[in-house]
């Protein structure tokens, strides 16, 4: 017999800039498949006169995945941090459950990507429906080159309680790296003139703390940007999406589905993704007119799945419900990342909608851009315009995403009568006509390559390659391991098939390794590569490239001229010649 859990978590509404809102209760969550929730008792630093001592180079206002993502950042460059979570849990819900492939790269240089694949569903495709006929089928680029999936299926509790459990391994190895602090608030906080004076709270009383840099990572609800006066700007979309977890043994494999105007929901769009433990994840359109606390309700959501499972063939199985929400889509953003002491990152930042599962994986390249640059700057190495280049470069990816996003969306729900007419006949002639097929293609988030950063430099055109701004992309090497494996977060000068005896070129690289900057060599001759990579690379005559530490390209070149590699590392790091960062 099929059941619904008489009281599922349930997130309150969000808007379009805020998401779902985590819900209210003072019970510890119920575990969801194997996963048990854990609650994190506050605590009091020392206090002198209600004041910690001392100044926290970081203090990162919110603990869930860009929070803590930033912190291992920063740990990787020996930057201490405090995290200040006001829930006393991971959080509840699958929520942002789609990991790509460039998130599992930064994922690896956290340290936490072995437990991300172990329980992580790997998936490459999906398949959309018009009514019952399929009419579109995709595949996201995957080849030999590849050691990571393009995408795969975690929910948001589990990400979180990775990244915590790589927090816990930093911390014995350094102890204080990383104080998380668990059910504390920020505030209020002031700037001054070489940090910020903070407030805090939690259960067992106020304090104050000083911090260096204050980095907003709290979410669609950001406290930090509300006390900023700052408000998100762009487009809100009045469709709204119910979503579903449920427990169900389905042997169904792991891609996406969409079902464009089912027959037993019609009028609307349902996605289905299949998550570890046998969650499956249902997100389906409200009509004009529903009543979004009524489609909340436990009776309408036993409803609704029992019609959705019986027309898909699975209406047999048992199945119960473990977590609803609502959310409405929408693409906004600051119009600064920066302002003055303060950074902004993740959904703090920018809202985006559901539709290419860029939210998430977003905020992981904001933590990964941010991470190094705030770590430089904090150290006294870089000069503080260096945190402006963060703002400049994921202002313009969120552009780039939010365009893809928003053709998505309103495909997924159309704003208007014209639009629905127009996905109508795209629906309706997609089963015969291919091109026309496209026009729902999710397109899925890849890697945003920074066009025009203030950190590039000029250099050679090769015949392939990434240019300057973009990631350097995924190589299989000769021994069956990957480029990746080969790069740090840090700066990374890849020498691609030069020959050895290039002594200019090295004593430059040598000068350079003895700077202020972490720089590492990575150096790929023939019995290291096949021809191939270093075709794709355009270095089939040989190349150099410098990488950031987080594998964008910051310059390349057939070969540098002299003075071009320590110029092109002083522009990519802001380096100062003082100790001072403001």
């Amino acid at each position: 017999m099929n059941t619904a859990a008489a009281n599922p978590p349930a997130a309150r509404p969000g808007d379009a800039a805020t998401g779902p809102l985590p819900p209210v209760t003072a019970e510890l969550p119920p575990s969801v498949g194997a996963f048990h929730y854990t609650r994190f008792a506050p605590w009091l630093p020392p206090l002198e006169q209600g004041v910690e001592p001392g100044r926290h180079p970081v203090v990162i206002a919110g603990g869930g995945p860009v929070g803590m993502s930033l912190a291992l950042g920063l740990a990787n460059h020996g930057v201490r941090s405090v995290i200040l979570e006001a829930d006393d849990t991971v959080c509840v819900g699958s929520r942002a459950a789609c990991i790509s492939r460039r998130s599992l790269e930064i994922v690896e240089r956290l340290g936490a990507l072995p437990a991300f694949l172990a329980k992580g569903l790997p998936w490459t495709g999906g398949r959309s429906f018009y009514k019952t006929e399929e009419v579109f089928r995709f595949e996201m680029a995957h080849d030999e080159r590849q050691k990571l999936p393009p995408m795969i299926n975690l929910e948001q509790y589990y990400i979180e309680q990775y990244l915590l459990d790589e927090i816990v391994r930093r911390n014995a190895a350094a102890p204080g790296l990383i104080d998380i602090r668990w059910g504390s608030t920020l505030t209020g906080f002031t700037q001054e003139a070489d940090g910020l004076l903070l407030s805090a709270r939690n259960a067992l009383g106020d304090y104050a703390l000083r911090g260096q840099w204050l980095a907003a990572c709290d979410g669609g609800q950001s406290f930090v940007r509300k006390a900023l006066g700052l408000d998100l700007v762009g487009t809100g979309y009045e469709g709204r999406y119910v979503i579903i977890d449920i427990e169900l043994h389905s042997g169904h494999p792991t891609e996406r589905r969409a079902w464009f105007d089912p027959p037993w929901n019609p009028g609307s769009t349902v996605l289905m993704h299949k998550q570890p433990d046998d969650i499956w994840r249902i997100d389906y359109q409200l009509r004009a007119g529903q009543s979004t606390e009524e489609a909340l309700q436990p009776a309408a959501v036993q409803e609704f799945v029992q019609r959705h499972l019986d027309a898909i063939g699975e209406g047999h199985l048992p199945w119960h419900t473990v977590w609803t929400s609502v959310y409405r889509a929408g693409a906004m953003t600051l119009e600064s990342y920066r302002h003055g002491r303060v950074v902004f990152a993740g959904n703090a930042a920018h809202a985006m909608p559901i539709f290419g599962v860029r939210g998430l994986n977003s905020g992981f390249d904001d933590a990964d851009n941010l991470a190094w640059k705030l770590a430089l700057v904090a150290r006294g190495v870089s000069d503080a315009s260096l945190l402006d280049s963060y703002s400049q470069e994921r202002i313009a990816a969120f552009h780039v995403n939010a365009e893809n996003a928003m053709r998505s969306t309103e495909f997924m729900s159309p704003p208007s009568r014209g639009f629905d007419l127009l996905r109508e006949a795209a629906l309706s002639l997609a089963g015969a006509h291919r091109g026309i097929a496209n026009l729902i293609n999710p397109r899925q988030t890849q890697a945003v390559g920074y066009a025009g950063s203030m950190l590039s430099s000029s250099g050679d055109a090769l015949a392939a390659g990434p240019l300057p701004g973009e990631a350097m992309p995924e190589q299989q090497l000769a021994d069956g391991s990957h480029l990746t494996g080969r790069l740090g977060p840090v700066f990374t000068v890849l020498l691609l098939n030069l020959p050895p005896a290039d002594d200019a070129l090295r004593a430059e690289l040598s000068q350079a390794q003895e700077g202020p900057l972490p720089v590492a060599l990575c150096e790929l001759s023939p019995a290291d590569a096949e021809p191939t990579v270093f075709a794709a690379l355009g270095a089939a005559q040989g190349a150099v490239y410098l990488l950031r530490p987080d594998g964008h390209v910051a310059a390349r070149w057939r070969r540098p001229p002299p003075g071009a590699l320590p110029r092109a590392l002083a522009r990519a790091a802001a380096l100062t010649t003082t100790k001072e960062s403001a």
